[in-house]
């Protein structure tokens, strides 16, 4: 018997017939990138878990999106960092808050640029829970009325698109409502559908200062070795009025993005979280992997598993290395 007629390698040869062939492409348009936003002027304060990162004034954050803007990534997503907290992460609602400050601002000088805002009033509260606490249990429905007014002074201060992250029951229908009730009926919903119980937020917590002052938040995010109990979030959040759904984290839940991706029909978006960045970074620092290559195929894995869109702070990187000269 002869040698085999097919040769999978002859389609390999040559870089331009790889890209031709390519079954999974990545485009700056697929990233939505997180940015921290804090008060004060002229401020671009780093964050040691998260090399690269950083807590950006009002005045910044607009530089920084508007560097973004450039390479092609469409829209941004903000995490607010208060000037004081409380039991009911109060300051989360404030019309004048940092985060409704930075929409405004970033609304006047980039207009087409799509600024999503972070429900969740975790960075906000001094506890730093994501819901109401009461002798020591989070109390779910009284919390949603937080995230209703919350949802509602972003979409007041102009935000395209509110991303609830909390994961209290109900909460999408609860933000839904409120905002159909106040005239934002075309105001679309990013729901944190299957987010996940991990280690890998350390980083995040350190930039937010929103660790948890006691336990743990596994009580309402999701358990590790749940893969059914997603789709049952997802469908939940679709009926309560979700236009979009995520997966929070995205690398060790990539199955979990191909699981959604294969029952539902409207786009989906993963989170490559704080620690997935932080991790290529460190490894990339001791000089044990090569940063680009690694972000770019942790990026690509990503997008094969079915996300549409991916929240990544890498997402200034990768568009310079997709929009560079040898691409």
């Amino acid at each position: 018997m002869g040698f085999p007629i097919h040769r999978l390698r002859r389609l390999r040869q040559h870089a331009s017939l790889r890209r031709m062939v390519r079954e999974t492409a990545l485009a700056p348009a697929d990233f939505i990138y997180p940015l921290f936003v804090t008060y004060g002027q002229n401020k671009q304060e780093p964050i040691a878990s998260m090399p690269g990162q950083f807590r950006w004034s009002v005045d910044r954050v607009v530089q920084e999106a508007h560097e973004a803007w450039e390479l092609g990534i469409p829209a941004v997503i903000l995490f607010g960092i208060p000037e004081y907290k409380d039991e009911r992460g109060t300051s989360a609602c404030e019309a004048n808050g940092v985060v409704q400050q930075a929409v405004r601002a970033l609304k006047s000088q980039l207009p087409d640029l799509m600024v999503l805002t972070d429900v969740c009033i975790d960075e906000y509260t001094s506890h730093g829970h994501c819901g109401i606490v009461r002798d020591g249990r989070i109390i779910n429905d009284e919390t949603l009325e937080c995230l209703q007014a919350m949802a509602l002074s972003h979409a007041e201060a102009g935000v395209d698109m509110v991303a609830p992250s909390d994961m209290m029951d109900g909460r999408v229908g609860a933000i839904r409502q409120a905002l159909d009730a106040s005239g934002y009926t075309e105001m679309p919903i990013l729901a944190y559908s299957a987010k996940y119980a991990s280690s890998l937020y350390a980083p995040f917590r350190d930039a937010a200062f929103s660790s948890p002052s006691f336990g743990d938040r596994r009580s309402y995010q999701m358990d590790a070795g749940n893969a059914r109990e997603a789709l049952r979030e997802v469908e939940l959040d679709i009926q309560e009025g979700a236009d979009m759904v995520m997966v929070k984290p995205a690398m060790l839940y990539l199955d979990i993005i191909r699981l959604v991706r294969q029952h539902v029909t409207i786009p989906v978006a993963a989170y490559q979280v704080s620690g997935e960045y932080s991790m290529i970074k460190a490894a990339a620092q001791m000089g044990w992997m090569q940063e680009t290559p690694l972000m770019m195929e942790s990026l690509l894995a990503i997008k094969r598993a079915g996300a549409d869109l991916i929240l990544t702070y890498f997402a200034k990187d990768a568009a310079r290395v997709l929009t560079g000269p040898d691409t």
